[in-house]
């Protein structure tokens, strides 16, 4: 058996009024992929910043190679001892090159106040081989793509002598391909000796890549597993405490009310898209999946507005309109769910309230454009009940809520305005198996009120448990249509996802 590499011991810490660790123990062997995995606000992001000595916890002990730090193990003993955390923005400098990333921390950290060029070069170029990775050292960081980013951070963290490495969310942002890529050069470095803590939501590659999965719920340990001894439903069960159920969503065209709501035919866009023909009816909720760069989201811009197309037409209850921008496109009766809820859906540093009533604040208005207090505060209050948001107060600031909880404000602001189609983009990037499920249950609700919901998703399972049915795109063309997902296997649709040929039709 593995010798014990890190041994957390009975720790618990406590904020106010929130107890985010209770008498919790970990251990990780050296050469291992331990996975943690529990709920938003479960207790994940604690554990690892008392582990790396970002905080310190209340009670109870770490233990590194058979030394105990008690309570009070600082980061710079943490990086001594070998542990290194890459958070998921990687904490990197775009305006940097790879080589610079990769070695000059350690330059820094040594006192050198003179730097060897060459061996700067040298570091990186035998630490990424060491990873049996080719990426060009001279190349500035903000060229590289996600995934190799992510390598670019594992190479600085081997650089400074890293034994167990802690990954937090690492494959939100990447596409498949790269995530087989990155847990590649995970089992490498198993294979070195190397452990790895990996943190992830997405409970299929939790499958993919570890030995040992621990359960936190509530910020107690519900127990460590062999992941091979569960299953996806299991593991769900022991997360959340319920039994999820996922059912694809039934739509009959031919049902009273099914009429096309928003439609696309012929729509192009040089460099984007071409050539796309869809329809989006009333009551039903249609999945688009292809790979990131297939040009999914920039459909989805055009069809809001955002950009413009440069041929085709879109139609709208049947009439052909031209949507010059956002504006336009609420006041058909469309709203747009952006996939960066950070960058483009919320305004973090305001309230939870304002977050919910921006979309709607002009309908607020009464003489001399002073805002109706009542039925701003009747707005929000009901989209926090109608969307169950976790919050003491409304007044809060929305950058205190957990991210699933984010996420439902998101859909609340463009939900204000009650639109007719409902454009959705990554709605569940980032957020627990019970969040996630609470929301796909939303974007159900709203197709059985009569709304027509494009869900976007690189996830071909959530496409799957929440669509009436699936498109495929890639590289800017739709290939493929999928109805009936009951009868339909995932790897049928992975495959054609990911199939290089473009030339296949649309079935």
């Amino acid at each position: 058996m593995a010798e014990a590499l890190l041994e957390v011991r009975n720790i618990s810490k406590a904020y106010i009024g929130v107890q985010a660790l209770d008498d919790f123990s970990i251990t990780i062997c050296e050469g291992e992929v331990h996975c943690l995995v529990g709920e938003n606000g479960s207790g994940k992001s604690t554990l690892i910043k008392s582990i790396s000595g970002a905080v310190q916890p209340d009670a109870g002990e770490i233990v590194i190679d058979g030394t105990s730090y008690g309570t009070s193990i600082t980061a710079i003993d943490a990086i001594r001892q070998g542990i290194e955390v890459i958070y998921q923005d990687l904490s990197l400098f775009p305006n940097l090159t790879v080589a610079e990333n990769i070695s000059l921390t350690g330059f820094i950290e040594e006192g050198k106040r003179l730097t060897n060029w060459k061996r700067v070069r040298e570091i990186a170029v035998q630490t990424l081989s060491q990873l049996e990775e080719e990426i060009d050292v001279e190349l500035p960081l903000d060229r590289l793509s996600m995934a190799q980013r992510q390598i670019v951070a594992i190479s600085r963290a081997l650089t400074k002598g890293a034994r167990l490495i802690i990954m937090d969310e690492p494959t939100t942002a990447i596409t498949a391909e790269d995530v087989a890529r990155l847990f590649n050069v995970v089992r490498r470095l198993n294979a070195r000796g190397v452990s790895m803590l990996f943190v992830s939501h997405k409970l299929d590659e939790v499958f993919q890549i570890a030995d040992t999965v621990t359960v936190v719920r509530d910020g107690k340990k519900v127990g460590d597993y062999d992941a091979k001894s569960l299953d996806e439903t299991e593991l769900t069960y022991l997360m959340t405490g319920e039994m999820l159920e996922y059912k694809p969503f039934e739509f009959d065209p031919e049902g009273e009310g099914a009429r096309s709501l928003l439609e696309a035919r012929g729509l192009s866009r040089e460099n984007q898209y071409e050539g796309i023909d869809l329809a989006i009816h009333a009551g039903e909720v249609v999945g688009l999946t292809g790979l990131v760069g297939s040009g999914r989201t920039e459909l989805a811009l055009s069809l809001f507005g955002m950009t413009l197309p440069d041929s085709g037409e879109i139609l709208f209850e049947g009439t052909p309109v031209k949507m010059r921008g956002p504006e336009d496109a609420k006041r058909l009766g469309i709203s747009y769910l952006p996939e960066d809820r950070h960058g483009q859906g919320l305004f973090e540093d305001q309230t939870i309230a304002d977050n919910i009533v921006i979309t709607v604040v002009d309908r607020m208005k009464r003489f001399f454009g002073i805002i109706d207090n009542n039925k701003r505060v009747d707005t929000w209050r009901s989209w926090i009940e109608k969307l169950k948001i976790k919050t003491p107060s409304a007044l809060h600031a929305v950058s205190t809520l957990s991210g699933g909880n984010q996420q439902r404000v998101v859909l609340a602001k463009w939900l204000a305005p009650e639109p007719k189609v409902f454009l959705i983009d990554g709605p569940t990037i980032g957020v627990d198996v019970l969040s996630k499920a609470r929301i796909h249950d939303v974007i159900q609700d709203l197709a059985r009120a009569g709304m027509g919901v494009l869900l976007i998703s690189d996830e071909v399972s959530e496409i799957m448990q929440v669509c009436s049915r699936a498109l495929i795109m890639r590289r800017g063309r739709l290939v493929a249509e999928f109805r009936n997902l009951r009868s339909i296997d995932e790897a049928e649709i992975q495959a054609v996802v990911a199939e290089p040929d473009t030339s296949e039709e649309a079935s």
